[in-house]
């Protein structure tokens, strides 16, 4: 399978009561996170995460799709059209990375 380069955003209405519940399926999925950042939201009293992937399109559907079906969760998600892989150690030295 193809990976490509993509976005989560993930809006949780309770975090009291479902942050256990994410964290766990996050856990699960953590190969395929890049960077990870959680901003609690008081005002509106709930938490958006927000996930940079490389995973196949498989890979998200399973990750969205485990996710949407928690009450209160709201997922979304956005991957790139191309490909992208790490670039070798030793054979890039502009530190860029590779695009198929």
């Amino acid at each position: 399978m193809t990976k490509r380069l993509g976005f989560v955003g993930i809006i949780i209405q309770d975090r009291e009561r479902t942050s256990e519940q994410v964290n766990r399926i996050l856990s699960a999925h953590g190969t395929m996170i890049v960077a990870r950042l959680g901003v609690p939201y008081r005002e509106a009293a709930c938490c958006v995460i927000t996930l940079v992937v490389h995973a196949s399109t498989d890979e998200v559907g399973r990750l969205t799709g485990r996710l949407g079906m928690l009450e209160g969760v709201c997922v979304r998600s956005a991957l790139a059209k191309w490909t992208r892989q790490p670039a070798q150690t030793g054979n890039n030295t502009t530190g860029e990375e590779a695009i198929e």
